[in-house]
């Protein structure tokens, strides 16, 4: 699922107004490939230094990493944790509208970071 390389705090002041409009952001990717009643595909691409901003996972989902690289990765909690995803990796993850999962990710490596997400909607 990606070797954590660094877990620590931020302070999330400069990121606040970010946050409160995070759980309507429902753009888990920066392409939306596919959609139907059942299932949305996204890719997730990311060059060096670019972040995707705060978004709320509100259904069950799974990624699997396509572009090897690094990440960083913060919540609303004040957490933050750098990645290295290896291509492959892949996780499952259940959210719902009632307890979404909140979180931004910037790569921080040198090379496109890419995932391909599939969210569960039917």
């Amino acid at each position: 699922m990606g070797e954590i390389l660094e877990e620590s705090g931020f302070d999330v002041g400069p990121f606040s107004a970010e946050l409160v409009a995070s759980h309507s952001n429902r753009a888990v990717g920066t392409t939306l490939w596919f959609e139907n009643d059942r299932v949305r595909v996204w890719e997730v691409r990311l060059d060096p230094g670019v972040r995707a901003p705060f978004h709320a996972h509100a259904n069950p989902y799974f990624w699997t990493c396509v572009g090897a690289g690094t990440g960083r990765q913060r919540s609303p909690d004040g957490t933050l944790k750098v990645r290295r995803y290896e291509e492959g990796d892949t996780r499952f993850s259940v959210h719902s509208a009632v307890e979404p999962m909140v979180h931004d990710l910037e790569n921080v490596g040198d090379s496109v970071l890419r995932f391909v997400t599939v969210e569960l909607i039917g």
